[in-house]
């Protein structure tokens, strides 16, 4: 198993810790990396962090799920790797303390995914992309992303985005309300380090207080039946469809790559 440290840095920032995604080059999340960001968010709040920032490479915040990797697992590595996932998107929902993503690049799949359930994202502005593909690579929307999505975005922007399988560009996440800021691409981490800054400088009581009542609906997605979800996930994933979708996605990369 690849060390913590080699797939996820630790970036102490006084109260305000950012934990980077290090593993190249698209900082696809193969099960350790989702591992270590769960752990990294459940822990950090024992350990005195005040605040917490999401972090990539420049250019690349994550390129979603590993798939290369996860389309050799059995079925009981595919489970534990959903229930790590689901993990982590329950984590952030329901985080005693902010959590602000800062999307240094292209962020499709499974790096949007984590970015929805953050209370803020800065993304860099310019070429870079963002969106819920999932639908073109076999995978049927999980429900509580879906929704996710929906509560951020609305109604008829989440149902384009997901059944299209759409990635959109910077500018058009920031104008439907998929991303809160753009900055330069050089500044994004800096930017996501001062909005965790300027929420620690609010009263505490009163910030933590608000934030439950304000982040409540996306808590309760986690509150009952992500376990049959987590089922019917695994089912798909080795369904005849997925697993020729992903095969073909496969071919379409070591193309580009030849």
């Amino acid at each position: 198993m690849t060390p913590t440290a080699d797939i996820l840095q630790t970036i102490d920032h006084g109260p305000v810790r950012e934990l980077r995604l290090a593993r190249p080059p698209a900082n696809a999340l193969s099960p350790e990396l989702i591992a270590a960001l769960r752990s990294g968010v459940e822990t950090a709040p024992a350990a005195g962090v005040r605040a917490l920032v999401l972090s990539g490479a420049p250019g690349m915040f994550s390129g979603g799920l590993d798939v290369p990797l996860l389309i050799h697992c059995d079925r009981p590595a595919i489970a534990a790797a959903w229930e790590d996932f689901y993990g982590l998107m329950r984590a952030l929902a329901t985080s005693p303390i902010p959590v602000v993503a800062a999307i240094t690049g292209h962020s499709p799949a499974g790096g949007a995914v984590i970015s929805i359930f953050c209370d803020s994202r800065v993304m860099a502005e310019g070429e870079f992309k963002i969106g819920l593909n999932e639908v073109q690579v076999g995978i049927p929307m999980p429900p509580v992303i879906f929704h996710a999505l929906r509560r951020l975005v609305g109604a008829r922007p989440a149902e384009r985005l997901c059944v299209g399988a759409a990635l959109i560009p910077a500018a058009e996440a920031l104008r439907i309300g998929l991303v809160d800021e753009l900055v330069h691409p050089e500044r994004v981490i800096a930017r996501a380090l001062e909005i965790a800054s300027a929420l620690l400088a609010l009263p505490p009581v009163a910030l933590a207080t608000t934030r439950r009542l304000a982040r409540a609906d996306l808590a309760a997605l986690f509150t009952d039946g992500s376990e049959a979800e987590r089922g019917v996930l695994v089912d798909q994933w080795f369904s005849a469809e997925t697993q020729g979708s992903m095969r073909a996605l496969l071919e379409r990369l070591a193309k580009r790559k030849g």
